[in-house]
């Protein structure tokens, strides 16, 4: 297999071996998540994907090398969940609203998401910052349009930006991962009104 990328990941000649490496990065995460980075081994990422040990050397050089590229993966496939999910949304608060929705779901569904990007933070920092600042460039673009057609206020749009993500962030690990009490749609109407009223009281409120 030929080197990929300056990131040192292997990249599949085939179906079959996409599909491997596929499975075996639905492994690690599993793997990293329930033991811990420095606790899980690649013989764990191996049994748990149905494949030789010496498999995972066709695709990565070693354990840091599979997390980095799971935190690549993670934060590809969350950004592709959230575009889908917010196609075709009306206005800037509407896709706001389908979006937190999507991400509050996709939370729940990837119980071992967080943890992952935890212990990315702490074995390669560079990559725990690029998965935040890669959400944040795409962010801005759409605030930026947003504000080019008038949807939204004139503003410090980076600032906005990670304030947003910011929100998300928690709002995942308290109604997504940690206590899921509070109805997907309650918390998202909430949110909703708060983007779109703030927080000071207007005449006419009770």
């Amino acid at each position: 297999m030929p080197a990929g990328d300056d990131h040192s990941t292997l990249t599949p000649r085939t179906r079959r071996g996409a599909q491997t490496r596929a499975r075996l990065l639905r492994a690690a995460e599993e793997a990293f998540g329930s033991r811990g980075y420095h606790r899980a081994g690649i013989s764990d990422i191996t049994h748990a994907a149905g494949v030789a040990q010496g498999t995972f050397y066709s695709y990565f050089r070693n354990k840091e090398d599979v997390l980095r590229e799971l935190v690549r993966n993670m934060g590809r496939d969350v950004r592709a969940h959230l575009a889908t999910e917010v196609a075709g949304a009306g206005s800037r608060l509407e896709a706001e609203a389908r979006g937190l929705r999507a991400f509050l779901a996709y939370v729940a569904g990837h119980p071992w998401m967080y943890r992952v990007l935890q212990e990315a933070q702490f074995v390669d920092e560079r990559i725990y910052r690029e998965y935040y600042e890669a959400f944040g460039e795409s962010y801005l673009r759409l605030l930026a349009a947003a504000e080019d057609s008038g949807e939204i206020r004139p503003g410090n749009n980076p600032v906005r930006v990670w304030a947003l993500m910011g929100m998300a962030h928690f709002l995942g690990l308290r109604y997504g991962l940690w206590q899921r009490d509070v109805p997907l749609d309650r918390v998202v109407d909430t949110v909703r009104d708060l983007l779109q009223h703030g927080l000071i009281p207007t005449e006419g409120d009770g």
